[in-house]
């Protein structure tokens, strides 16, 4: 599981750190000291969950946390402060857990080993209703400087997705779509797999994991010689798909 602390003071993530790194089911720990600087780190690093704050300088927790509810794969979120009096409103956002100051270390590892079963139970309820789905596109639609070029599905490798646009690699290139990863993978949920919170990849074109000298995973597909990152909350999924393959 990798982490994120979001607290404005340093003591206060400091003594956080202590006390998950001796929790074992955590492999990362990373700081933030401020929303937006949250925000950036979540969106390049993927995390699983989040352990946030709520009184900062400039934007709050709350407010975080409900930018957080947009994201197409959201991390959890455990809100630890000092304040009772925003547990309502904190659990009107996505929040699995609410810890007051100071955290006791029980209470840390009973919050995280619920939030990593939700998670497991999340996915499951995921799959199981992707089952149920059909497409009947065989192609997707793209606009380029051409007009509207229609891409076979069979040619699809992966999607990433950018800000507002998602970008879909294929064997003849790239071009920008106007959907989102959400709509295409309730769409195409037994040929998509998510590798990133910003990444969707062809399950029947996987070919391998390949790993660069900084521990970071990439995806080998057929017939492209790009190869998107896979974020460290999906490389166990990855391996488990290969398995299968």
């Amino acid at each position: 599981m990798d982490i994120v602390i979001v607290d404005d003071e340093q003591l206060a993530r400091e003594r956080l750190v202590r006390m998950v790194e001796k929790i074992p089911m955590v492999e990362r720990i990373l700081e933030a000291e401020n929303a937006d600087a949250a925000m950036m780190l979540i969106v390049q690093e993927d995390p699983d969950l989040i352990l946030l704050d709520i009184r900062m300088p400039g934007k709050d927790g709350l407010t975080l946390a409900h930018e957080l509810s947009q994201l197409e794969d959201p991390p959890a979120i455990v809100f630890c402060t000092a304040y009772d009096s925003h547990a309502i409103e904190a659990f009107g956002t996505t929040a699995v857990g609410y810890l007051l100051k100071p955290v006791k270390s029980e209470q840390l590892v009973q919050v995280l080993e619920k939030a990593q079963k939700l998670n497991k139970i999340q996915r499951a309820v995921a799959l199981e209703k992707k089952s149920d789905c059909a497409s009947q596109r065989q192609h997707i639609s793209a606009r380029t400087h051409r007009g509207i070029e229609l891409i076979p599905i069979s040619n699809i490798r992966y999607f990433v997705a950018d800000h507002k646009y998602v970008t879909v690699y294929h064997t003849h290139g790239e071009h920008l779509l106007d959907e989102t990863l959400k709509e295409l993978q309730d769409e195409f949920p037994e040929k998509l797999v998510r590798i990133h919170r910003n990444a969707l990849a062809s399950k029947q074109h996987i070919e391998a994991l390949d790993r660069d000298a900084q521990g970071q995973y990439f995806l080998r597909l057929s017939d492209i010689s790009s190869k998107p990152l896979i974020s460290r909350r999906h490389v166990s999924d990855i391996k488990e798909l290969l398995k299968n393959i």
